[in-house]
């Protein structure tokens, strides 16, 4: 009948609401974890009261109270300030580990799969050599013989961290190089080095970013194992491995080791959401369901 309005349907916001927060909800809380620590790691000596390093003999293992929050160790240093303080020693070296070492390697096996011939031979021939050795093992093999240190546990890592980026850029760009938008820009002139580092890189960064992101916990994880076997920081810097070496024999004093231990598992699992956040979200498929 002319003149009656018909009600039209007007689809409620949240189900899509209850989409996103199902698929990056992990990925927010993962987000916001390391940004926490990030935070508290660069505001640190405005927003606690003790110094990492400040050592209270009188008042060694105490348990978490409202002077120290999360107690002190056997030097009567307070284990909120180390813990907080070795967030900056542990998020440093890990994005510095995985940058560079994913910049190097992503570089030479994009290299190489456009070199190919002798080129990529021998390139993943080296590759294939580091991957021989168990990562961890030939890191504290090299840390070993480099000697005590950060830097010298910083390099023995990126010796075997860039492999894997390797082999994952030279399978990326093998796959990109055989696509028609390449051999467009071969015919109207550009040389190999404008095709691989202007188009065919950026077209396959997707899966090299989210290797980055889980890789960031992982290259933490790796350098607190380090330093708790004895080859990472100098005494009596302040880092998470190390801490939970120096309360490992503390069993009534729970607390030593267990607060820098969940730091590091509260951080690994913050790459590893955010990591798989951005993989869904480059992933068309993912978007769509």
């Amino acid at each position: 009948m002319s003149g009656v309005a018909v009600p039209v349907a007007v689809p409620h916001p949240r189900p899509a609401a209850l989409r996103w927060l199902r698929r990056y909800g992990l990925a927010a809380l993962g987000g916001a974890i390391i940004l926490a620590w990030v935070l508290a790691a660069a505001l640190a000596p405005w927003i606690l009261s003790y110094g990492p390093n400040t050592v209270d003999v009188a008042n060694r293992l105490k348990p978490p109270s409202a002077m120290h929050w999360l107690g002190t160790d056997a030097l009567g240093r307070d284990v909120l300030a180390r813990v907080v303080y070795g967030a900056r020693i542990s998020l440093a070296v890990g994005m510095a580990v995985v940058l560079v070492g994913g910049l190097f390697g992503t570089l030479l096996g994009a290299v190489a799969a456009y070199a190919r011939g002798w080129a990529e031979e021998a390139l993943m021939r080296v590759t294939d050599l580091v991957f021989c050795f168990p990562p961890i093992i030939l890191a504290m093999a090299i840390a070993a013989a480099l000697g005590i240190g950060t830097v010298n546990t910083v390099i023995a890592m990126l010796v075997v961290w860039w492999p894997k980026f390797a082999r994952l850029a030279r399978s990326l760009v093998l796959t990109q190089r055989s696509l028609e938008y390449v051999e467009a820009a071969q015919s109207v002139g550009f040389g190999p080095a404008h095709i691989l580092v202007r188009q065919i890189i950026p077209n396959a960064v997707g899966p090299l970013i989210v290797l980055v992101t889980l890789d960031l916990g992982q290259a933490i994880l790796v350098f607190a194992g380090l330093s708790f076997l004895g080859l990472g920081v100098v005494p009596p810097t302040a880092e998470w491995g190390a801490m939970v070496a120096e309360g490992r024999e503390l069993v009534q004093q729970w607390w030593v080791a267990t607060f820098p231990g969940l730091a590091i598992l509260s951080v690994v699992m913050g790459f590893n959401f955010v990591g798989d956040g951005i993989r869904d979200w480059l992933d068309p498929h993912a978007r769509t369901r």
